[in-house]
């Protein structure tokens, strides 16, 4: 009597469920890799907010009262601008080359792919923040009230939001002149409405209504607390958690949204 065959398909690609710790970290190495062989790109994420900061505290080098008041909001947003605008621009030249579909054919979900992304692109955050931090206190003289170890923190946190958003709206461009155009259309509403530039109860009740639920408003809040006290205050948590909870949030939309290639 002949025993039944049994064949074995070949496994599908996974979807955006699950997370494969091994295939998100090696991801993340590919990535990291890369990114070694491209010292303009990395000079452009360590350096560029470094030098931003070193040039605003001497444009107010007469006032400089004002750059203690502006200069930890701009120790977020640098970071968060420069991040957005490399991940964007990345992860579409992946798209656009073909690599991101020959990755998607393989059993790699598209949760492990955008977290491999993060994951890669946080650890040169966490250096580029360390770098903009140390520099704008022991350096530059910022004078922050509460511990610079905060100020890291919400540095970080906001990096990690602008890598967050440039992986989500790189699957909304076919080409990188579209990617850099996402910048006025994404970053510009949030950094006039954050309240950088006044105070957001000072603005029109519509604008401050907006204002309130875009992550950089938060962000700006979080690095004045640090500004102001000492001790870890509840609206400084708060703001924390909810600049790290929208970037998780985009970061899952990214997942959902990313497309195998530009159509």
């Amino acid at each position: 009597m002949s025993t039944p065959r049994t064949t074995t398909r070949p496994s599908a690609p996974t979807g955006a469920g699950a997370l494969n710790v091994s295939r998100t970290l090696a991801t993340a190495a590919r990535v990291l890799r890369q990114l070694r062989h491209d010292p303009r790109t990395i000079a452009l994420m360590l350096l560029v907010p470094c030098l931003m900061l070193l040039l605003l505290r001497y444009v107010f080098d007469g006032s400089p009262r004002t750059f203690d008041g502006i200069g930890a909001s701009l120790l977020g947003i640098f970071p968060l601008i420069t991040m957005f605008l490399v991940t964007s621009i990345a992860t579409l030249r992946e798209r656009t080359s073909g690599t991101l579909e020959r990755l998607l054919a393989m059993p790699l979900g598209k949760g492990d792919l955008i977290a491999g992304y993060a994951l890669a692109f946080g650890a040169i955050a966490i250096v580029q923040s360390a770098l903009a931090t140390a520099l704008a206190v022991w350096f530059l003289g910022l004078d922050v009230v509460g511990s610079p170890w905060l100020l890291l923190l919400v540095a970080l946190l906001d990096a990690l939001l602008g890598t967050a958003l440039g992986l989500f709206v790189s699957a909304f461009a076919a080409s990188e002149f579209q990617a850099v155009q996402f910048m006025p259309a994404v970053i510009f509403p949030q950094l006039l409405l954050c309240g950088l530039f006044t105070a957001r109860e000072n603005m029109h009740p519509v604008l401050e209504g907006i204002s309130d639920v875009l992550p950089m408003s938060y962000a700006v809040d979080g690095m004045n607390e640090v500004l102001r006290h000492t001790d870890m205050t509840a609206p400084f948590v708060r703001d924390v958690l909810i600049v790290a909870g929208c970037a998780l949030l985009v970061l899952a939309l990214g997942a959902a949204t990313l497309r195998r290639r530009t159509a």
